[in-house]
């Protein structure tokens, strides 16, 4: 059972007593409090956790400063959308804005590879404007002959350019425990001139012991992209697992999944999942063309298919785009292939907000016609 108190509630502390004192009447029933910032408001939700099924909502219903009591029958009991009106809360991190009325380009580098190219690649995005990048220092690899990436070796220069070029969140994958250290290690030593997202790639997907790490942690938002090969449901549990800890500031990313289909593209684009994650989960959600795609082909209308499929998952609402370019594709020691370059970094910037004024326009023609509300979108 999830109670929440109305948004901005003056005294929020005395009404979460007044509802654990409440709940003591009922054998077997943990309290626990979270409060979720949002970009207009404040909430705060009281989880009733245990036996449940047998405490009366009326009793928190009609307790002062409490705006809904809802029943839990989903799993996703922390980050599940429990009732249509509950919003897409997001989060800020180092100065940025990550929710549903936002639209982020995260493009940088699959795998760092030299300094001058990550050098290369932040001017780029300072010139554009551009504050979010990816930057990939650990790499599973498929074989154990491909680059593995630099490692903690790459972390000083890595943060001190992203400071140096205005680079306020730099997307970073961590693939065992001892990563999440070492980035915060390395990241302290520079100074902290940028803020990391950690990124769980889709080959730890279900590495339960690194969710965990993740979720403890409370100094670095999450990027969790669906696994490639298992079910939807599966990968909304992994962040459940991640909220579980303790950490609830998490972007789902969709990048394709594995099929027997095999060509045109690397993955099967699974981009018309974006409402669908939207709709089972109050969390801001990603999309990554380039690892759908995997290689840069055109289209005969002229545009890269990474386009295209970017477009179609802004359209279906995604506010983050995380995407691969490099200063020189016939260079990179990772997945060059499907490498957008730098003279693209403009026109796919433009294209991408093209495609949100769309979807925002006709998101809004549409409630206008229902009678429903007309803001953002939840």
């Amino acid at each position: 059972m999830i109670i929440i108190l109305e948004p901005d509630l003056p005294d929020q502390d005395a009404a979460v007593a007044a509802i654990a004192a409440a709940a003591e009447r009922y054998p077997g029933v943990r309290v626990t409090p979270y409060r979720f910032a949002g970009a207009r408001h404040t909430i705060t939700e009281v989880h009733l956790v245990g036996s449940t099924a047998e405490v009366p909502a009326d009793v928190f219903e009609a307790m002062p400063g409490v705006r809904l009591v809802v029943r839990v029958s989903a799993k996703y009991r922390l980050i599940g959308r429990h009732h249509p009106t509950h919003e897409t809360v997001g989060f800020d991190y180092n100065g940025v804005r990550f929710d549903d009325g936002s639209l982020h380009l995260v493009a940088g580098l699959c795998a760092v590879d030299t300094r001058e190219h990550v050098d290369l690649m932040m001017a780029a995005l300072a010139r554009e404007g551009i504050v979010t990048t990816r930057m990939g220092a650990y790499k599973p690899r498929t074989s154990p002959y491909d680059f593995q990436g630099l490692g903690a070796a790459c972390l000083p220069y890595v943060f001190e350019l992203a400071g140096r070029h205005g680079i306020r969140v730099v997307a970073m994958e961590a693939t065992d425990a001892a990563h999440v250290d070492e980035i915060q290690r390395a990241l302290d030593e520079a100074g902290r001139p940028t803020g990391v997202m950690l990124q769980v790639g889709t080959r730890n997907a279900q590495n339960f012991e690194l969710l965990k790490r993740v979720g403890r942690q409370r100094d670095f938002p999450v990027l969790y992209k669906r696994g490639m090969g298992i079910g939807l449901e599966e990968s909304l549990n992994a962040c459940e697992y991640i909220a579980s800890e303790g950490n609830p500031r998490i972007v789902f990313c969709l990048r394709g999944v594995k099929t027997h289909l095999g060509e045109p593209h690397r993955n099967l684009v699974d981009f018309s999942h974006v409402p669908v994650v939207r709709r089972q989960t109050r969390l801001p959600v990603c999309i990554d063309p380039s690892h759908s795609v995997g290689k840069l082909v055109i289209a005969p209308d002229g545009l890269p298919d990474i386009f295209h499929v970017t477009g179609q998952g802004i359209v279906a609402g995604a506010s983050m785009v995380l995407v691969d370019f490099h200063p020189h594709p016939e260079r990179a020691l990772c997945d060059g292939a499907q490498a957008l370059t730098l003279d693209q970094l403009r026109p796919l910037a433009d294209y991408a907000a093209t495609m949100r004024a769309a979807y925002e326009t006709a998101a809004s023609a549409y409630r206008a016609r229902r009678g429903a509300p007309t803001g953002p979108a939840s």
